[in-house]
């Protein structure tokens, strides 16, 4: 398949260039990471509230870096394309540069020498500052996720505003939901046929869970909006369905 791209340079995809450069393509990684610096400069931007200058701020190595890692890491079996998966990673390294710096600054405030006692910062008062800075930051995160997977949500026909009224009512029901979108996505064909079909393989599922057809019909989409997160970079949608255990 590697020589097949190879061959294809001109009309790759996205997806394709970044799997040559995974592969050792050091020319098509250069061209990516040159080529994409402005998706970079504004992701980094839309964390920092700034303009980003690509040649003078130390965010942008951040999420430049953030960026070649993330074409090291993506697999298009996550379900999400390359820019949605990368914008994500960018995001998130530039937030931990940030959170680090910030530490840096609240340490040297706490153990700093001064004799003037009044000019000292209250540790409590940087306690609760450090507190909110860090609520302010998984809120973000969580509207960024909650972002990505309305996206994804639409290329299954399914809309956040609906996914709130098709959740199963009962702890059980949702529960036996989440079981059945863990088995989709731990077998491979089950997996692949939900990934290029968008839906649920009835005749096949029914072989593998304890579920009557009716009720998977019922909770369709439900199920799939988990599959969603399973297959995607979703940290705290994730701890949604972290105590259901196949």
């Amino acid at each position: 398949m590697i020589e097949r791209l190879m061959r294809k340079k001109q009309k790759l995809s996205l997806e394709d260039q970044v799997l040559l450069a995974q592969n050792g393509d050091s020319g098509m990684r250069n061209q990516l990471l040159k080529q994409y610096q402005p998706f970079i400069a504004k992701s980094v931007s839309e964390v920092c509230k700034k303009f980003i200058d690509p040649k003078q701020d130390d965010e942008f190595s951040i999420g430049l870096i953030a960026f070649n890692r993330a074409i090291d890491s993506y697999s298009d079996e996550k379900g999400s394309s390359f820019l949605s998966f990368a914008k994500l990673v960018v995001k998130r390294k530039v937030i931990d540069y940030l959170r680090s710096e910030n530490n840096k600054g609240i340490h040297i405030s706490i153990n700093q020498t001064n004799e003037d006692d009044d000019q000292l910062e209250n540790p409590q008062e940087v306690k609760i500052a450090k507190e909110k800075y860090e609520q302010s930051t998984e809120e973000w995160l969580r509207k960024e996720e909650i972002i990505e997977y309305s996206k994804q949500l639409i290329d299954y026909k399914i809309t956040f505003q609906e996914l709130t009224k098709v959740s199963p009512k009962h702890v059980d029901a949702r529960e036996s939901a989440i079981l059945v979108a863990k088995t989709i996505y731990k077998e491979a064909e089950l997996r692949a046929y939900v990934e290029e079909k968008k839906r649920l393989p009835m005749k096949e599922l029914v072989q593998y869970v304890d579920v009557s057809r009716k009720t998977l019909e019922r909770n369709r989409k439900y199920i799939l909006a988990i599959f969603i997160i399973l297959c995607g970079d979703y940290v705290f949608l994730k701890e949604y369905i972290k105590g259901v255990d196949l």
